[in-house]
């Protein structure tokens, strides 16, 4: 178990003044089998803005705001503490299902936002032929295990080569990418196959050696949860489940489904987000 507090700020200084904005903020912590979030507040600057909370079609908390007076700057702390147990979980997960129970109309229903490829996760022809591959002679969980491992050989974690836009594919042709391009890979390839996956993003503290109250540098993540008879984690930059270090925010079929901060506004003639993660471990 873990308990974590996590400062997440995105402050834009206009060029020019914003005359009206909306935006929707996706940044406070699930509750959910694995985690339970003890505190959380999210502060707009200017005060002016009007705010209400409300849970999209995923189940994430949305903090939605509009400001309607004129503007030139915007700041958003996400201020949140959260108790993690999803190592102790992952103990006492079963074997999973068989590719009978995954190929049935119930499941092919039930889980069809997440069986579909997205423009991002589309994977293409080379992804597809090595996932398909890989499943040979596995079961789902032996074959996504296996999956994932091919996908280690091949991709590097490079910050800064790919985009917000890049879809698997493109990330796939550079052999390189970020979190958020490792995971819709991994994500397109178990789609390909069959295996329901969905997108997942949040936090994770980088330095389990940190000491208890030691405030640190902390980081945006995106990793993935796939299905074979219960939703199972993998983060797929360091190759391994997530952790007790790891808090979810928000799931989706992709990145689009679950970005951090986004809005409309008149005016402003562009800015780029100042953003920073603060996180300390509590216990």
């Amino acid at each position: 178990m873990s308990r974590l507090r996590i400062v997440h700020t995105t402050v834009y200084n206009y060029d020019h003044r914003v005359t009206l904005s909306y935006n929707e903020a996706r940044m406070t912590p699930l509750t959910d089998p694995a985690q339970v979030v003890l505190d959380s507040n999210v502060r707009v600057l200017p005060s002016q803005a009007a705010v209400h909370t409300y849970r999209d079609y995923w189940g994430t908390r949305v903090t939605a705001f509009d400001m309607q007076t004129a503007h030139s700057y915007l700041e958003v702390t996400a201020t949140t503490m959260v108790e993690v147990y999803r190592s102790e979980r992952a103990v006492s997960e079963p074997e999973g299902a068989s590719w009978a129970v995954l190929q049935s109309p119930a499941t092919t229903e039930n889980f069809s936002d997440f069986l579909h490829q997205t423009p991002l996760s589309e994977p293409g022809t080379e992804v597809r032929a090595l996932a398909a591959a890989a499943v040979v002679d596995h079961d789902p969980l032996q074959g996504a295990t296996a999956i994932f491992d091919a996908m280690r050989q091949e991709m590097e974690y490079v910050p800064g080569s790919t985009g917000v836009h890049t879809n698997a594919d493109e990330a796939w042709q550079q052999r390189r990418g970020v979190c958020q391009d490792l995971a819709h890979l991994a994500i397109g390839a178990l789609r390909s196959v069959g295996i329901p996956a969905r997108y997942v993003s949040g936090y994770i503290h980088p330095r389990p050696s940190a000491g208890i109250g030691e405030a640190v540098a902390g980081q945006s993540h995106a990793w993935i949860e796939f299905w074979n008879g219960e939703w199972r984690s993998w983060d797929p930059t360091n190759h391994k489940p997530a952790g007790d270090l790891h808090v979810s925010v928000a799931r989706g079929r992709d990145y689009r489904d679950v970005t951090p901060l986004k809005g409309i506004l008149s005016g402003g003639g562009g800015a780029k987000p100042h953003v920073t993660v603060q996180i300390t471990r509590l216990a």
